[in-house]
């Protein structure tokens, strides 16, 4: 059924201009991805797989194809409207955890409420999110004040506040140790669990995409393998 589609995208294609130049960053990508489902997206660089990111979250227009995101058409959206959608439906965990220096941890995760025109419940939605990956004890906080991980972690509340219909996690642990990477991996898959939340990740790392249920691989703009991840191999 069409409402079991919180991505829907058919035939993308997203062409750059530099003068006489023409970028086919994207050539034609179609995908469904399932409410609840954990996906990622793997090429090589150049291969699109920013470009198409950044289409599913809504921060881009396509070239041509449509887009249908949590059943709404978005493809053909005013700037404004685009955002709008973006703010309600995509939380986004970006590599570089993308925290307000001077703010603190709360105020961070209030952000999407604020833009979203949410004035009241605000900051005990943000204490809740952030007592949901273990920060409860460092609502006050400042980035400077917090951990690698631990800023992710407010990334991670920041993503979530709004209930999105997906969060797109770009290489979430790329600037983490091991350690920490894991506990942001355990996070993130726990809230598909609990909550069945939707999680793509795009990703150059196939230790994480092994530990999703899909793998969507593009290569020039392409999307050339689409399927579930290979085994992994024992005490890996």
């Amino acid at each position: 059924m069409a409402d079991d589609w919180v991505i829907d995208a058919e035939g993308l294609t997203k062409v750059y201009r530099m003068g006489e130049i023409e970028v086919h960053a994207l050539r034609g990508a179609s995908l469904r991805v399932r409410r609840g489902e954990v996906v990622s997206i793997m090429g090589p660089s150049g291969s699109g797989k920013s470009t198409l990111m950044n289409l599913l979250g809504c921060l881009d227009h396509p070239t041509e194809g449509s887009y249908r995101l949590d059943g709404e058409l978005v493809s053909d959206l005013r700037d404004d409207q685009l955002a709008a959608i973006r703010n309600r439906k995509v939380g986004f965990v970006f590599q570089s955890f993308n925290m307000l220096g001077r703010h603190t941890a709360l105020t961070n995760v209030e952000l999407p409420m604020r833009y979203a025109g949410i004035k009241t419940g605000r900051r005990q939605r943000a204490t809740e999110a952030l007592e949901s990956v273990g920060l409860g004890d460092r609502l006050t906080h400042r980035p400077m004040e917090l951990s690698g991980g631990q800023q992710q972690r407010v990334a991670i509340a920041r993503a979530l506040v709004n209930t999105p219909a997906i969060i797109l996690a770009d290489e979430p642990t790329g600037n983490l140790d091991s350690k920490s990477g894991e506990e942001i991996m355990r996070i993130l898959l726990d809230l598909n669990r609990e909550r069945g939340t939707t999680l793509v990740f795009v990703t150059h790392d196939p230790t994480i995409a092994s530990r999703t249920q899909r793998i969507i691989r593009l290569h020039d703009g392409l999307i050339v393998q689409d399927g579930q991840p290979e085994p992994a191999a024992a005490g890996s």
